[in-house]
C-alpha cells in the first residue's frame, strides 16, 4: 500500500493540501522486509521516518499479522482508499518531571550512548529539580559529559522578587536551587530575546542551548580544550537583545558564584563572558576548557586501554600501552591543550599484588593549559631621557 501525508489546512507548508510526505509500496504485514533488508511494515516505517505522524492503531482487520496469516484470509488485503484527518489532539508542550527524567535517563548508560554535551531541562517547569537530577544521575555518574543549565526566566525577566537586582537572584539560584556543585555542570546568566519565524513573534529564549552550541563550534574551529567564551569564540547568535545585561560589578558577583555572565558589548554583540563550571572548590576543573580537556583525554585513552584487556600484564603490554598513549598526548600538547605530561605504567605501580588481582594500572599526570580570565595592563609614563633597558632590568 501507499501512504501519503497531506498538509490539509496549510499549517506547516503554508499551502492547503500540500503533500509533505509520501511512502510507496509499504506492507501491513508485520514481518515483510524491503529489498535492502529493512522492515517494510508500515508501522515501523512511519514511526522511524515520519516527521508528522506516529502510528496509534490499525485501520482495518487482520493488519499487523504475518504474511502467512495474511495469505489465509482475503479480507487482509487493502482494496479501498482510506482517508483520515488528524483531530482532537492536545498541545502538551510542558512535560512533567517524571517524563523529563525518563527522557534524560536515556543518556545514562555511557557504554551504549556516546555524548559530550547535554542541554538542561526547562528550569521554569522543573525549578531546578530535573537539572539536579541530571547532575546527580547522569553527568556525575558518567563523568564524560557536561550539562548546560539556564536560570529561571523569572530571575532575569521582570523579576518581581529582586526588582533591579537580577544578579542577586542568579546568585541565589546558583547557591540554593542547584544543590549539586559539579565540574560537569555549567550555568549561564541571562535570556535572549529572539524572533520566532514560525509563529511571527518574539520570545525569551534560555541560553543553555547557545552555550552548548558555542562548545560544539569551538570543537569545529579549534579544539575542545579551548575556552568557548570571549570575543573570539563566544559570540551568541540570533539575539535581538539580552533580557539582563549585567554591568562589571554584577558580572564579578555572578562569577564568584559560578554563574557565567552573558553580556552585550557595544560593537561586539552578545558574548559569553565567563568559562566557569559549577565546581565549588577552587581547582583546575572549575574551568570549562580544563574539564572538557580531561573528558577528551579520558575517553580517548580509556578506549585505547580496552585493547589491553585480557592480555598479559607484563613489560611488553605495559610498554605497548605507553607507546600508544604518549604520541597522543604529545599531539594534544602540540595543539596547546596541555603544558606537560608523564605516563607511568611499569612495575612500580603494577606490583605483584596488582598482577595477582588481574588488574592493570597506569598513572597519567597532566599539566593543563589555563585560559586567561583577567588581564592587567600597566601604563607608565617615563622621562624622555630614560633608558628602557634600565627599566626592564
Amino acid at each position: 500500500m501507499h501512504v501519503v501525508i497531506v498538509d490539509e489546512d496549510g499549517l506547516w507548508s503554508g499551502i492547503k493540501r500540500t503533500v509533505i510526505e509520501k511512502y510507496a509500496f509499504l506492507s501491513k504485514a508485520s514481518n515483510v522486509k524491503s529489498s535492502s533488508g529493512a522492515s517494510n511494515y508500515y508501522v515501523d516505517v512511519l514511526n522511524s521516518t515520519s516527521l508528522y505522524v506516529w502510528w496509534m492503531d490499525h485501520a482495518g482487520a487482520n493488519w499487523g499479522t504475518s504474511t502467512i496469516t495474511r495469505q489465509a484470509a482475503s479480507s487482509a488485503f487493502a482494496t479501498t482508499i482510506a482517508t483520515f484527518s488528524l483531530a482532537s489532539g492536545t498541545d502538551d508542550n510542558v512535560p512533567t518531571d517524571g517524563e523529563m527524567q525518563i527522557a534524560y535517563g536515556l543518556f545514562s548508560d555511557a557504554e551504549t550512548v556516546d555524548i559530550s554535551l547535554i542541554i538542561g531541562a526547562p528550569t521554569e517547569a522543573a525549578v531546578g529539580t530535573i537539572n539536579n537530577w541530571i547532575i546527580d544521575n547522569i553527568t556525575d555518574v558518567r563523568k564524560d559529559c557536561i550539562v548546560f543549565i539556564s536560570p529561571q526566566e523569572s530571575d532575569v525577566v521582570n523579576n518581581a522578587a529582586y526588582p533591579g537586582k537580577e544578579a542577586d537572584a542568579l546568585v541565589t539560584y546558583a547557591n540554593t536551587t542547584i544543590t549539586t556543585r559539579s565540574s560537569y555542570a555549567v550555568l549561564d546568566g541571562s535570556y535572549k530575546y529572539q524572533y520566532d519565524k514560525y509563529n511571527d513573534v518574539f520570545r525569551n529564549i534560555a541560553l543553555a542551548g547557545d552555550i552548548a552550541g558555542l562548545c560544539a563550534r569551538t570543537d569545529d574551529v579549534a579544539d575542545p580544550w579551548y575556552s568557548p567564551a570571549g570575543f573570539n569564540r563566544g559570540g551568541i547568535k540570533n539575539a535581538t537583545k539580552l533580557m539582563f545585561n549585567p554591568n562589571r560589578a554584577e558580572r564579578d558577583n555572578m562569577y564568584r558564584a559560578g554563574v557565567n555572565p552573558v553580556t552585550a558589548f557595544a560593537g561586539q554583540g552578545v558574548t559569553l563572558f565567563g568559562d566557569k563550571t559549577m565546581q565549588s572548590r577552587p581547582s583546575a576543573f572549575d574551568r570549562i576548557n580544563v574539564r572538557r580537556l580531561f573528558i577528551v583525554l579520558e575517553k580517548a585513552i580509556a578506549t585505547a586501554a580496552k585493547f589491553s584487556l585480557f592480555e598479559f600484564n607484563d613489560e611488553f603490554t605495559r610498554s605497548q600501552f605507553v607507546n600508544l598513549v604518549e604520541p597522543f598526548l604529545r599531539d594534544v600538547q602540540g595543539r596547546r591543550g596541555i603544558i606537560d605530561f608523564r605516563v607511568i605504567c611499569d612495575d612500580s605501580n603494577n606490583t605483584g599484588e596488582v598482577i595477582d588481582r588481574n588488574e592493570f594500572i597506569a598513572d597519567i599526570y597532566i599539566k593543563p593549559a589555563r585560559s586567561i580570565n583577567f588581564i592587567t595592563l600597566n601604563f607608565i609614563a617615563t622621562r624622555t631621557g630614560i633608558s628602557f633597558e634600565e627599566i626592564g632590568a
